[in-house]
């Protein structure tokens, strides 16, 4: 069937360009799918995006703290240290404020910098952008009757917007922080103003605005500034989106937080590799639920944190884990460590694409298999049982995409090794044992 393709934005870009000035178009990338298998068509998208934007390959361990004076943010440094953790974000509400730029507070961020750069810990915090009002002067003006994306929004290119950005460049120049969690990026607004500096009307106004986040973004790309954006920034240099979760999923009682975060999981990684989105992890209440949603006090609640660690570890998808602290108590130290070393040991595979098994329920075994045909770890199977009893289970594993033929080596959490037999099909049969409300993995080589 002949197809006419028409790549343009709706409005513009009606740019003006000066003399001896040059204009920069927008790329346009199509990908030719080879079948309508659900599975085949998100592993080409998702090697796409590693091959167009390396960077979403970047997969740190990271804590969002949720104080930003001096003694938070050095115990959270500590801590991440002492378990493995990679990244401290001051996250929203902290009092962390990237637009105040006084010589005082530039200061203080350069100290915790350089502190936590003394530990090998990177530290950035979060800023909010549009889903807010500045003034009348400086909102996007729109058509009678309709409201930005978010309900409010700032116009990138009123004054207020522009200053905003210079105010980003310099704190990062100035301070040597490594990371920004902007939330609120630009959703596309165009604004009806003639007045504001950075462009001329209605008609310019969307393709400038994108210009102004996109040259900022690609300047963060460009100084190793690790960017966590809540929107389809990939292109221009962000490395994480959220993984698809909704915000309330986590007020919800703690066994539902469970299951729930493994359907994000599995839902989301079917056009995303694991380190291309995060979820979240509510060690302090958040947006309600009461002490039936919140994991503190952590060392009363073990089995949960152990659980929400081994889903999210053992899917190679990195979580927000928002709190004062990592852990509380030697045992509960030794149970983030113990998942941060198991992660690290099989980084490779993990950070691998997943093959989706079988999607949690919560009324059976759920299972994500990892693949790598270039490791040496060539797959790695990972099986978690929902249920409040003990289960036996006999798995078919597809493992075509580890590329083994013939036999398969596997060794399983307790380093019990067999070989088994690879079908006509590419399947593997993988008889296991899962403890109530537990998981088990399978390495395969």
């Amino acid at each position: 069937m002949p197809c006419l393709l028409e790549v343009s934005p709706k409005l513009g870009p009606a740019r003006e360009v000066a003399p001896g000035a040059v204009f920069t178009t927008y790329r346009t990338w199509e990908l030719i799918h080879d079948s309508r298998d659900r599975e085949r068509k998100g592993l080409e998208e998702r090697r796409t995006m590693r091959a167009l934007a390396p960077w979403v390959t970047e997969n740190p361990i990271l804590m969002h703290v949720r104080k930003a004076d001096n003694d938070a943010v050095k115990k959270a440094i500590d801590q991440c240290a002492a378990v493995g953790f990679e990244m401290v974000i001051m996250t929203f509400g902290s009092g962390f404020d990237l637009e105040n730029t006084s010589a005082a507070n530039l200061t203080r961020m350069k100290m915790l910098a350089d502190y936590a750069h003394s530990k090998g810990i990177a530290l950035g915090g979060y800023s909010l952008l549009a889903s807010r009002t500045i003034d009348k002067a400086d909102d996007v003006m729109m058509p009678e009757g309709q409201k930005p994306r978010f309900g409010n929004s700032p116009c990138l290119d009123s004054a207020w917007g522009i200053a905003y950005f210079e105010k980003l460049y310099n704190f990062y120049r100035s301070t040597g922080l490594d990371i920004l969690e902007h939330d609120g990026n630009y959703p596309g607004d165009f604004c009806l103003s003639t007045v504001h500096p950075g462009h001329r009307g209605v008609e310019d106004s969307q393709w400038n605005q994108h210009k102004r986040i996109a040259d900022f973004y690609n300047w963060c790309r460009g100084n190793g500034i690790y960017l966590n954006v809540p929107d389809n920034y990939y292109l221009n240099g962000s490395n994480k989106c959220g993984m698809g979760y909704r915000e309330t999923n986590w007020s919800l009682p703690r066994e539902q937080q469970e299951i729930i975060e493994r359907q994000n999981i599995y839902d989301g990684t079917w056009r995303k590799t694991p380190s291309m989105g995060w979820m979240f992890v509510p060690l302090v209440e958040y947006q309600g639920g009461g002490q039936a949603a919140t994991i503190e006090p952590l060392r009363e609640h073990l089995q949960h944190y152990g659980q929400r660690l081994a889903n999210l570890f053992g899917a190679g998808v990195q979580a927000c884990y928002r709190g004062p602290e990592l852990y509380d108590a030697p045992e509960t130290e030794a149970l983030v460590a113990r998942w941060v070393g198991f992660y690290r040991q099989h980084r490779r595979i993990l950070d691998g694409d997943i093959i989706h098994v079988r999607r949690p329920d919560g009324t059976d075994y759920d299972a994500i298999l990892h693949t790598d045909p270039m490791g040496t770890e060539k797959g790695l199977l990972m099986v978690y049982n929902p249920l409040n009893v003990p289960i036996q289970r006999r798995i078919r594993v597809n493992v075509y995409y580890t590329g083994i033929k013939n036999s398969a080596s596997i060794e399983n959490s307790a380093g019990e090794k067999r070989i088994l037999p690879v079908d006509s099909s590419n399947r593997i049969w993988i008889e296991c044992t899962l403890p109530a409300k537990g998981e088990e993995w399978f390495v395969i080589k």
